[in-house]
């Protein structure tokens, strides 16, 4: 990537979970607190076999949706029972408010970034309100000038149409535009083919696996990243 094109970057894009938060470490330390409460107020499965379960269903429904122990219990009960509902739903809130915390150098780079005039924004492929208040929590959400949520396109990355509405909201031009996110085949490869600068963070959930072809995937990006900080050395 030519320095030129560099500085005609006016608007920097963010991905949010596993890119400005680790998503899945709170995830996962919300999971097994609620796993925990639900087989003390009486579910008739271990704790183990409890999260297992909980997995499954959200890779069947999606890591956002929002009644998955309702359907774990209407598998393992029969019923919504209410006591056993309520100590998992409190118990996942409780770890999930208290954890979301940005990242290292999160807040100060953007902080910067908007010092230099950067405009900036999100692509999320989750609800606006979680992406919104996930963004509160961490006392970001007034760097952020809009976020481009799942409702807005109807569709996840890597389809085109959340890129081309960040691109109708910033009124630029693709190459003037910075996208940053942690999954290449998702944020990488639906930024690139709408022609914006991509950034690949390294340091997000998708670094830590393994797999024939993710080194294929990481090259999909103009930069790579070991920390956030590194874009304020990227950009002037």
């Amino acid at each position: 990537m030519n320095n030129a094109k560099v500085k005609a970057i006016k608007a920097v894009i963010f991905d949010l979970d596993n890119t400005l938060m680790d998503f899945m470490k709170m995830k996962n330390r919300a999971i097994e607190a609620a796993a925990e409460a639900m087989v003390d107020a009486g579910l008739p499965l271990s704790k183990q076999r409890t999260i297992e379960k909980i997995n499954e269903l959200y890779k069947k429904f999606g890591i956002e949706y929002q009644n998955v122990f309702d359907e774990l219990l209407k598998e393992v009960v029969g019923r919504v029972d209410p006591k056993i509902l309520a100590a998992g739903v409190v118990a996942y809130r409780r770890i999930k408010e208290g954890y979301v915390e940005p990242y290292p150098h999160v807040t100060s780079t953007l902080v910067e970034l908007t010092k230099r005039d950067y405009r900036i924004g999100m692509i999320s492929d989750a609800p606006a309100f979680q992406a919104w208040s996930r963004l509160a929590g961490m006392n970001l959400h007034n760097l952020f000038s809009f976020v481009i949520a799942f409702e807005d396109s109807g569709v996840h990355k890597p389809d085109e149409l959340p890129f081309k509405a960040a691109i109708d909201k910033l009124k630029l031009k693709p190459e003037e535009i910075m996208m940053v996110g942690d999954n290449p085949e998702r944020d990488i490869a639906g930024a690139k083919r709408v022609g914006m600068v991509t950034v690949w963070a390294k340091y997000g959930s998708y670094g830590s696996l393994s797999g024939p072809d993710k080194s294929d995937s990481m090259q999909k990006a103009a930069y790579i990243i070991s920390d956030i900080e590194e874009l304020l050395e990227i950009l002037p």
